[in-house]
């Protein structure tokens, strides 16, 4: 198993680095988390025509570029370090996943060019008011040949996606289906969330039509497996999030001055940083172990996955406490960036289940 990249991903990393240093600071993560779509296309336009991220991890033979997971959870880890605002999750690691899941071969070339190119936004609609990630969360019914009734929530960018896979129950068991952003029946609202960098919405489905999505009633496996993987890029974009504020961190300890001296020199700081550090680390240990485990098809990578997931989590959230307090007064304040990072740290630590969620998933797999 690979715990490091090679020179190539590094490259690419450094790359990406410089364009969404560019494209993304927290001057314009301050100026679209206020818009309602929380995004702009033209942006969204020029991130793909420039470096075709939303086809990264999308076959060759469906307009990708072929790559893996790794180089997956290279864009994600920098696009959490940036704080990048665009429908990058809900569309190539939530839809297109599903899609290439779940979908017979035909849908599948008829689907992921338009999200590789970045011209179709998608999103997956799962969980439902219930709050639950897990399939038993599921109550949405598919009547007839397709009628979807319920309700969906939480759903990224679910306001704005031009194609929505839904997930129901159909007479036949756990399904997956389709259906156009503005389908007739379908009733989309933006959600008031704690973190307006990452946007969800509560839909409707009054007797909307789908097209099903792969086979009826075969839904439970290809859901799982979309699960699985979208916690392993969730773990390497909570990774990218934790180093940017571990640093800013450090940056500001080493400008701080007390006492005729920088509050970095003090131990009780340098104890603080060596923490935020061992965990960060660790974090990616697990994030990238994980994401090394999906290209190579481990039989433990759920298990591998909800470890990542809740380490992830967990470094994500106490390094973003420990920047707040070593910065002092300021960090409360909304002028200071680290509560935009602190905000996205929370919102992940629950997205997909939380740390306790992801440990008993663990333990149902080691423990068995």
């Amino acid at each position: 198993m690979q715990f490091s990249n090679t020179q190539e991903q590094e490259e690419f990393r450094s790359v990406l680095r410089r364009f969404l240093e560019e494209k993304s600071p927290p001057s314009v993560v301050r100026r679209l988390m206020e818009t309602e779509a929380g995004w702009e296309r033209e942006s969204w336009r020029e991130l793909n025509q420039q470096l075709g991220l939303t086809a990264v991890h999308i076959p060759e033979a469906y307009g990708g570029q072929g790559f893996g997971p790794v180089e997956l959870g290279i864009v994600l880890e920098e696009m959490g370090r940036a704080l990048l605002c665009a429908p990058y999750f809900a569309s190539t690691v939530l839809a297109a996943t599903a899609i290439m899941q779940a979908g017979t071969e035909a849908q599948k070339r008829a689907l992921l060019p338009d999200i590789a190119s970045g011209e179709t936004i998608a999103t997956l609609a799962f969980t439902e008011p219930n709050g639950r990630w897990d399939a038993d969360g599921i109550e949405m019914r598919a009547t007839g040949r397709y009628r979807l009734d319920g309700v969906k929530s939480f759903v990224l960018d679910g306001h704005t996606a031009d194609l929505i896979v839904v997930v129901a129950r159909s007479e036949k068991g756990l399904s997956f289906f389709t259906v156009s952003g503005n389908a007739p029946g379908l009733t989309r609202r933006a959600l008031k969330v704690l973190d307006p960098t990452r946007k969800q919405a509560r839909l409707e489905f009054r007797g909307v039509e789908a097209e099903l999505l792969g086979e009826e009633g075969g839904g439970a496996e290809p859901f799982a497996r979309t699960m699985t993987l979208a916690a392993v890029g969730l773990a390497n974009e909570m990774v990218g999030g934790a180093e940017r504020l571990r640093q800013s961190a450090l940056d500001y300890a080493n400008l701080r001055v007390q006492f005729g001296r920088a509050i970095a020199s003090f131990q009780s700081m340098k104890h603080k940083q060596a923490d935020m550090l061992v965990d960060v680390e660790l974090a990616k240990s697990a994030a990238y172990c994980a994401a090394s485990a999906a290209a190579e098809g481990d039989a433990e990578l759920p298990a591998i996955a909800s470890l990542a997931k809740a380490c992830a989590a967990e470094a994500y959230m106490q390094t973003a406490i420990h920047t707040i307090q070593i910065h002092g007064g300021i960090g409360f304040t909304w002028d200071n960036d680290s509560h935009l990072w602190f905000k996205r740290a929370k919102s992940s630590e629950v997205f997909l289940g939380d740390p306790t969620y992801h440990r008993e998933l663990m333990m149902q797999v080691w423990g068995a």
